[in-house]
């Protein structure tokens, strides 16, 4: 058994190339193999977001605070709230974030398949961002 003392391992600024404004990450855990869960505690300020991925083995998201969105292509992305939680399934290309105004906690858990979690695509336009949400 491993136990992670609170405050042992450093937040890190998400990687540039893969997210747009502001991004946090605290890891929670990255259980050795066999097992393959990941997860990550991801604080956005407002306006901050992901680029466009996908996950070779799906990713949930449960929102830990704030107001967030979710986005497909070519939909109009979703309002995500403290205390929801998304299922993206393997493959699908997807984005998530804080709302321009608001900033938004979550929690992001996936599976490595082949070391592999994401697969980074494009940023998100501001025209995809800022498409009126549901």
């Amino acid at each position: 058994m491993d136990i992670y003392k609170a405050g042992s391992r450093p937040t890190r600024r998400a990687n540039e190339e893969w997210f747009t404004g502001t991004v946090l990450q605290d890891p929670v855990i990255e259980a050795p193999e066999p097992a393959r869960v990941r997860a990550l505690r991801v604080e956005f300020e407002p306006g901050a977001r992901t680029a466009w991925h996908t996950h070779p083995l799906g990713q949930t998201l449960h929102v830990l605070s704030g107001v967030g969105l979710v986005g497909l292509r070519d939909e109009a992305p979703w309002y995500i709230r403290a205390g929801d939680t998304v299922w993206i399934p393997p493959g699908e290309e997807h984005w998530h974030g804080a709302t321009p105004e608001t900033g938004m906690v979550h929690l992001a858990i996936q599976e490595a398949q082949d070391g592999q979690v994401a697969d980074w695509l494009e940023k998100v336009s501001d025209d995809d961002y800022l498409m009126p949400a549901d």
